[in-house]
């Protein structure tokens, strides 16, 4: 073999590592889900959304109006539209339902009974709603690592909430949580994606 025929190999064999390298094409998209997460002020929205963005705890304050962030997971990207729960905004909710294909309802499991129960009939509202009421739910108590937090495993959250008749033949999730455990938390959202790609293929078959 002369030394021109070894060159020609070895730039073939480096073309062919180019290849297999560079040029297999971007990796197939994750699907997009559009949804809208509620809940009253210092339920833990805005803490929850930016820990599973990885943003730094320091710079977050409680949203006022709305605000959209991207969160990725392995199998899917949530883009979720985190809607304001002061008294003032929440009568606005119903505006940006329009387009979201699941929601994140979370509650302060900790907090007072009249915030609990002002929880119990915004969370009922959104279940019934038209633009909403056939979509996945995901429902978090949050603030599991306070001493005052409701058990979700002791049935007290969904027995108060009236979820098991309201929500009768809905998709839904009830799950404990909280930023010291994030791997639960991830673990609701895994979920809830597979209740999203559920939906997915139903209106494929239809």
């Amino acid at each position: 073999m002369t030394d021109l025929q070894i060159t020609e190999a070895f730039l073939y064999m480096d073309y062919l590592c180019f290849r297999a390298l560079c040029c297999k094409g971007p990796p197939p998209a994750r699907p997009e889900y559009d949804l809208v997460c509620i809940g009253l002020t210092g339920s833990g929205k805005t803490s929850l959304l930016s820990k599973l963005c990885s943003e730094s705890p320091d710079n977050i304050v409680s949203t006022t109006g709305f605000s959209i962030k991207a969160v990725p997971f392995q199998n899917a990207i949530l883009n979720v539209k985190e809607l304001g729960g002061a008294d003032n905004i929440r009568k606005y909710w119903s505006r940006y339902y329009q387009g979201s294909q699941g929601v994140i309802f979370v509650l302060d499991s900790a907090s007072s009974e009249d915030d609990l129960e002002t929880a119990r009939n915004e969370l009922h509202s959104a279940l019934q709603h038209p633009q909403l009421c056939t979509l996945p739910f995901l429902i978090l108590a949050n603030h599991q690592d306070k001493p005052a937090a409701r058990s979700v495993q002791e049935k007290k959250v969904k027995k108060y909430f009236e979820l098991e008749p309201l929500a009768r033949g809905k998709r839904w999730i009830l799950q404990p949580c909280s930023l010291d455990d994030m791997d639960a938390l991830k673990d609701s959202f895994s979920q809830l994606i597979h209740l999203l790609e559920e939906k997915d293929h139903e209106a494929v078959r239809m």
